[in-house]
Formats: structure tokens, C-alpha cells, sequence
């Protein structure tokens, strides 16, 4: 297993190494045999997840804030708020970006990325297509949760947050909301140095799938895929 996570950041041609947060920890939690050992205990429930939102929820928190920034060299100067405003860790994990940070695609035909991340896409899917991430692999069928023939000759995009990134999420491109459903599951971490024990995050994590139709570029999924330390996913949307 390689010990080291390498990504090419937009525009840059040479490769960057992803600073892991709590990185022994999570060596500990999935390779040590005591921590294996409370692998269910840990990861098959949302309490532990939970435990850690009601903590991230006090002001005791807040003295996580700068020491975060600084190992994971987050650029504050993008935030909407001072840094010595947010009460809480939570409420700095959600911060807003100041305007025009993150500009949106100006035509309804354009696709843009609904989120900070990891990126991995493939073009061209197929019924039988196993979607390999990390040595693990599902279809799509398994990320939704039923059968998804409607899909099995399109495109997905994979875009993986780390603690480092802007943990706010937007949709694609412009779509009314057709169906939505939340489906419940484990709540492990999806880090690549667990993706590589071969652990199925895709269909075994709880997650939130949204169906939207957009009239000029037909139906999309979204699926928003929850991991351990975040207990709760919030929708903020407004409209049809």
C-alpha cells in the first residue's frame, strides 16, 4: 500500500502531494487489529459520526480553526468571513467563499464541477461497466441503489472532499428535481488509503441521490456520499 496520496491540481503540470488529516489515526482505525477489531462498532454506525458533529458543534472547537488552516494550507483569503468569526469548527468546515470564488457556468448547456475535490471521470459507461477507484470497483446500479439502465450509456464524474476543501456543494448545471431519496449505510471514511482494502463506499455509505431533468442535456443523477466524522449531509436548495 503505497503510504502517499498524489493529485495534479487544474492548470499545473506537476503532481501535488494530499496533506491526510488525522493520518495515524486512520491507519490505526483500518489496519491495526485493535482498531479493526472496532471496525462495526466505528464505521456501521452514525452515533460515532455524530459524537464528533456535537463536538465541532461547541466552542471548544474553535481552537481546531487555525491549526487546520495551517497544516492543510487552506487559503483564507478566500473565506467570506474573518477567520476569528467562526464560533465553531462546524461553522468553519461550512464556511461560505466570497463572491465570484467559485463563478458558475453561464449557459444552461455548460456542465460545471458542483464541488472542491479530487476529480476522476469516465466518459462512457456501460451496463456492465465496474468503475474501478482505488483497486475497488462498482457499478452504477450500485451507487444508486436499483436498477439505473437510463444511465448505463452515460458519463459519471467521481470528485472526492478532503478536509482541506470548501465543504459547501452545488448542482452541475440548471434541472427541476424529478425524484429524491436518501439511503441509509455505513458511515466509513473515503480516503484512498481505505478505497485501497477494497472497501465498497459507492454502495455501502449512506448517501442522498437527487434525479433532475435538465432540457437540454436530459436526465442526471447526483449522489452526495456520506463518510465518517460528518454526521449529516444538509440540503440547502430552494425550488422546483
Amino acid at each position: 500500500m503505497s503510504e502517499s496520496i498524489y493529485f495534479y491540481r487544474r492548470g499545473a503540470a506537476a503532481k501535488e502531494e494530499e496533506i491526510i488529516l488525522g493520518k495515524g489515526l486512520l491507519r490505526w482505525a483500518y489496519y491495526h487489529p485493535l482498531g479493526k477489531s472496532l471496525a462495526a462498532l466505528l464505521f456501521h454506525h452514525a452515533w460515532p459520526s455524530r459524537l464528533a458533529g456535537w463536538f465541532a458543534d461547541t466552542r471548544w472547537s474553535r481552537r481546531r480553526i487555525l491549526p487546520v488552516i495551517r497544516d492543510l494550507a487552506i487559503d483564507a483569503k478566500e473565506f467570506a468571513d474573518p477567520v476569528e468569526s467562526y464560533p465553531t469548527f462546524n461553522a468553519f468546515f461550512t464556511r461560505r467563499l466570497k463572491p465570484g470564488a467559485r463563478p458558475f457556468a453561464p449557459d444552461d448547456y455548460d456542465i460545471a464541477s458542483p464541488a472542491d475535490g479530487r476529480v476522476l471521470v469516465y466518459p462512457r459507461l456501460h451496463k456492465t461497466t465496474l468503475v474501478p477507484v482505488k483497486g475497488n470497483s462498482f457499478t452504477v446500479d450500485d451507487l444508486l441503489g436499483c436498477p439505473a439502465a437510463e444511465f448505463h450509456d452515460g458519463s459519471l464524474a467521481v470528485i472526492r472532499l478532503c478536509p482541506a476543501d470548501y465543504h459547501r456543494f452545488h448542482f452541475p448545471c440548471a434541472g427541476r428535481l424529478i425524484e429524491q431519496r436518501h439511503i441509509k449505510g455505513r458511515y466509513h471514511s473515503v480516503n484512498p488509503l481505505v478505497l485501497a482494502l477494497g472497501i465498497d463506499v459507492f454502495s455501502q455509505n449512506e448517501r442522498h441521490v437527487a434525479l433532475l431533468e435538465n432540457p437540454h442535456l436530459a436526465r442526471y443523477a447526483y449522489v452526495e456520499i456520506g463518510a465518517f466524522g460528518v454526521g449529516s449531509i444538509v440540503q440547502t436548495y430552494t425550488g422546483p
